[in-house]
């Protein structure tokens, strides 16, 4: 028999890290959610009654036209959101820093047939100015056809779309009879960052789709598309199936989503996580050599560091580089960052900087 080491010693369960808000376990309400709809048998593939109760929570959030179709992943909900939502002919126009164009692996593309067209910018938001730089050729049979604005909330750099922003995007799309996609795999820390509601940043100032996240908020595994606008899409179910993300046993995954947002936790955790952050950015301004390169909206804090002084702290606290070329990295809070850390964190860099200086 092949020996396996006991699971609590497979990981350094007080290493910690700002890597990534996916580093981070699973939050304790969603465990207990897990266990409590373990017992007995019930229907699969969507037909049992969690699957049923979040349809009605989906609806409050998000209006009672909203539906909700759980998948394994975020590329998942991703592709099938776009597929649903294009024909083959059909493109997408998203930000140069779009999770879709950058970090799927071209699944977009390869999986959904859909042709990507981003658009520089620096900020990784879109507006209207930008979308118009690619809307074009509508009609023209050699020309690919601008169906989805795909917009990500908060961004890839950090930054947020204010609700004005946002209905600026979706009015002007809709006028050029294209539909709207909201990538929100950190829609809870960007509602908590404004202050805002689900709605108040989808459903109310237009958006047709979104690719609801849950992943980075606590949850095991498990995001979702919720169809805000029927119209904007074609036969999801069949979508869902052909690309691999229709989950069997969809209890376990409609439960995860349920302790999430049934109640206040997707809130809870987007504050603190976003709090942490911002405690982050206040401490390595205070140290000398260390550049906080934007402000702090969300749950992201982007800073360059000596390369070297990088390359030590990685050793102890992990996180990535974001631009090699500049020495720029980003560091990012979930749900179970600590104030001790954070400050853990900066003292350690404190003292590398006095080492590099």
């Amino acid at each position: 028999m092949p020996h396996t080491p006991p699971l609590d010693r497979l990981h350094d369960v007080d290493r910690r890290g700002f890597s990534s808000d996916n580093y981070a376990g699973v939050h304790p309400e969603v465990l207990e959610a897990l266990a409590t709809v373990n017992g007995g048998h019930v229907g699969s593939y969507g037909a049992d009654p969690y699957t049923e109760a979040l349809q009605d929570v989906v609806r409050g959030h998000f209006g009672e036209n909203a539906s909700c179709w759980p998948t394994f992943n975020g590329t998942g909900a991703n592709v099938v959101a776009l597929s649903a939502m294009t024909d083959r002919w059909d493109s997408v126009i998203c930000s140069s820093h779009a999770h879709i164009h950058t970090d799927e692996c071209g699944a977009p593309e390869k999986v959904a047939g859909i042709k990507l067209v981003d658009v520089e910018s620096p900020d990784g938001r879109l507006t209207p100015e930008r979308i118009d730089r690619e809307a074009y050729g509508f009609g023209f049979e050699h020309h690919a056809q601008p169906r989805v604005v795909s917009v990500t909330q908060s961004t890839e750099v950090g930054t947020l779309y204010t609700p004005d922003q946002l209905r600026a995007v979706c009015e002007h799309a809709h006028a050029l009879g294209m539909f709207v996609h909201l990538d929100g795999a950190r829609i809870a820390n960007a509602a908590a960052a404004l202050g805002c509601s689900l709605a108040d940043i989808t459903t109310d100032v237009g958006v047709d789709v979104v690719s609801l996240g849950g992943t980075k908020a606590g949850l095991m595994g498990v995001e979702a598309v919720v169809v805000v606008n029927p119209d904007a899409v074609r036969r999801l179910e069949f979508v869902r199936k052909l690309s691999t993300q229709l989950p069997s046993k969809m209890r376990f995954m409609s439960a995860q989503l349920l302790a999430l947002y049934a109640g206040d936790l997707w809130l809870e955790s987007g504050r603190h996580a976003n709090a942490m952050a911002r405690r982050l950015g206040e401490a390595l301004r205070g140290i000398d050599g260390v550049t906080v390169t934007q402000e702090v909206a969300a749950n992201a804090v982007f800073a360059v560091l000596p390369p070297q002084v990088t390359l030590r702290m990685q050793a102890r606290y992990p996180f990535y580089v974001w631009k090699e070329a500049t020495g720029e990295v980003r560091l990012m809070c979930s749900w179970d960052t600590t104030e001790g850390d954070v400050d853990g964190f900066a003292e350690a860099l404190r003292a590398e900087m006095s080492v590099t200086a």
